[in-house]
């Protein structure tokens, strides 16, 4: 996923939380230690964007990932702040 992500939005801040063991047993968790992650990104491509078209943006690059792969995807996606 992170490569995926550099790539598409060359971002100013990439982090990728594994939140799967705080799901382990729940719907979703295949045992793979894999199936939720946290996702905080922020990227020039996100300037005038509003939240849902950031997520969509992230899907798209992330391909099948979210929902083959991946049970649960959370995604905090902002653009740089420009001070002044």
């Amino acid at each position: 996923m992170e490569q995926l992500l550099r790539e598409a939005f060359s971002p100013t801040q990439l982090e990728i939380l594994n939140d799967s063991a705080k799901h382990r047993g729940h719907a979703g968790d295949d045992g793979t230690g894999e199936s939720h992650f946290t996702i905080v990104i922020e990227a020039p491509a996100f300037v005038d964007k509003s939240r849902l078209e950031r997520q969509r943006m992230i899907n798209a690059a992330l391909g099948d990932i979210p929902g083959d792969r991946v049970h649960a995807l959370a995604i905090k996606a902002t653009a740089p702040s420009h001070p002044g």
